[in-house]
Parts: C-alpha cells; sequence; structure tokens
C-alpha cells in the first residue's frame, strides 16, 4: 500500500484500532491517520530514537508544524541537556575560552 501525502514511493501498513481508543484520545474516528501517525512520531522522538526533523519527516509534517506539535504535548522540540552542557564546557575549554 502506498500513501498519498508522504512523498514517493513511501509503503505504509494499515492498523485496526479500537474506536474506544480514537475517542479515548481524541481523535477523529472517521480519519484518524494522519494524527495517530503524529502521536506516534512524537513518542519516538520523546525516546530520542529519531530525530525532530525524522519525526516531522515520517509524519508528513512540516518542521515548523511538528515543532509546534511538539510544543503543545509538552515535548521540548530543543534538548541541551547537561551532556550537552558538559560537551560545549570542554569545546570552550580547549579553545582557552
Amino acid at each position: 500500500m502506498y500513501a498519498i501525502g508522504y512523498g514517493k514511493d513511501v509503503k505504509t501498513v494499515k492498523v485496526d484500532l479500537p474506536t474506544a481508543l480514537l475517542h479515548a484520545a481524541n481523535l477523529d474516528a472517521a480519519n484518524p491517520d494522519q494524527e495517530v501517525a503524529r502521536l506516534l512520531a512524537l513518542e519516538l522522538f520523546r525516546e530520542e530514537k529519531i530525530s525532530l526533523g525524522r519525526a516531522a519527516e515520517l509524519c508528513g509534517t512540516p518542521h515548523s508544524a511538528f515543532m509546534e506539535f511538539a510544543a503543545a504535548h509538552e515535548v521540548p522540540p530543543i534538548r541541551y541537556g547537561e551532556t550537552e552542557l558538559e560537551e560545549d564546557r570542554r569545546t570552550l575549554s580547549d579553545l582557552d575560552m
């Protein structure tokens, strides 16, 4: 099966979900595909399994719109933690700054 709107030659799969699950997630049971794809991509991004850009690409959402979607679901679109801070400190130290 190929999906329109996900780019050329992108294979997709059909998933049967209980209507009650869609209602619990406040999704439109008539056309949940895009929203379910965005939620799955968001969870993969949250778990740091894929990048923000890849998440947006996989669910067929523009990068800026996916950033807004992530922020609306309280997932910071930009990650800067202790690891990145330490890397920056080492770089600055190596540069004598």
